[in-house]
């Protein structure tokens, strides 16, 4: 079954459009990472598929429904995590959890849920004292009441220390794994690099690139992520700007930085050999090198800032440039 379905999705306020004309797809059981900048129109998306916004024209079916029909039963089935939880200060994290409990009627036993996101010994501290990291799982323990078929995760690390972050990825996995498929939409690049099956890249309202990591990688040309450490010509320390000039000449050569006494360079993977030779060529003696794939946050700067191509995006035209306002309206 598909999980969530969007068809020619737009939502306009007044003026502006936040989302244009979006096709989506997320699969049953699939763990979906939703990326864009500030303003692309993502918490727009996120509410429409919670019926907590209604798309001006287009359609949104969530688990099978009709997000604008059914959104009550829909929300029964969905755990949502969202951006910037507020928590009721005098309750106990432990009654948070007990009113969501209520409030799905399930039968989830809070401390099982509590223990699970690593605050059952703060379970009766009122949750106005806890941090913004403390809150965050406290939310994620709401989400998971009633064992949802759909969660949708916004900004789920936020707050989060690195350990934290990592029970995190460890919760969606174990999600995913009993079937539930996952929305999940964060700034932390690498949180969705570990748990993805697929990633779809909004910009400006609109879908420009959505496939696996691998495959927006292969998208953008497969470009690679040189890293030379060098000494420098006649003894001095470093490539010197003669070597770096020598590099940036190098067909397939679409960047070169200095780190250091280290060049990284990113190319075409046919390009490497050239790269080694013009330093070589320019007095630049080479002590070693060694190459990376282009990570998920180079990708990601590519579709968003860059003229990278479009993987499933629509061919309709420009941006009204106003996302970001709109977005910010319904930002949580």
């Amino acid at each position: 079954m598909t999980a969530i379905e969007l068809r020619g999705v737009r939502k306009e306020f007044g003026d502006v459009t936040a989302v244009r004309d979006l096709d989506l797809t997320v699969e049953e059981g699939e763990v979906y990472g939703f990326l864009g900048p500030n303003g692309a129109g993502k918490s727009t998306t996120i509410d429409m598929l919670l019926d907590l916004v209604r798309p001006t024209s287009g359609t949104v079916r969530v688990l099978g429904r009709d997000a604008t029909g059914d959104g009550v039963a829909i929300r029964q089935r969905t755990g949502v995590l969202p951006d910037g939880f507020s928590v009721y200060e005098r309750l106990t994290g432990r009654k948070h959890v007990e009113f969501a409990v209520r409030s799905k009627e399930a039968d989830d036993d809070p401390d099982d849920l509590l223990e699970r996101v690593g605050i059952l010994d703060d379970a009766d501290r009122k949750a106005g004292g806890y941090s913004k990291g403390m809150r965050q799982r406290l939310a994620l323990a709401m989400a998971l009441v009633g064992d949802p078929d759909l969660l949708v995760l916004d900004e789920p690390s936020s707050g989060l220390d690195p350990a934290g972050a990592k029970e995190m990825r460890e919760i969606v996995e174990r999600e995913a794994d009993r079937g539930a498929t996952v929305f999940f939409s964060s700034h932390i690049l690498e949180q969705v690099d570990a748990v993805c099956d697929r990633v779809g890249i909004l910009r400006e309202g609109e879908l420009v690139a959505e496939d696996s990591v691998e495959g927006l990688r292969e998208a953008v040309g497969g470009e690679e992520t040189l890293e030379i450490a060098v000494g420098g010509a006649d003894g001095t320390e470093g490539a010197g700007d003669a070597g770096v000039e020598a590099v940036r000449a190098v067909d397939g050569v679409s960047r070169v930085d200095r780190d250091g006494d280290a060049l990284v360079v990113s190319c075409a993977d046919g390009a490497k050999t050239r790269v080694i030779a013009a330093l070589e060529d320019a007095g630049v003696a080479v002590d070693d090198f060694h190459t990376r794939e282009a990570s998920l946050e180079d990708l990601f700067l590519a579709y968003t800032e860059g003229d990278a191509p479009t993987t499933g995006a629509s061919d309709e035209g420009s941006s009204t440039g106003g996302a970001d306002a709109a977005d910010e309206e319904v930002e949580r």
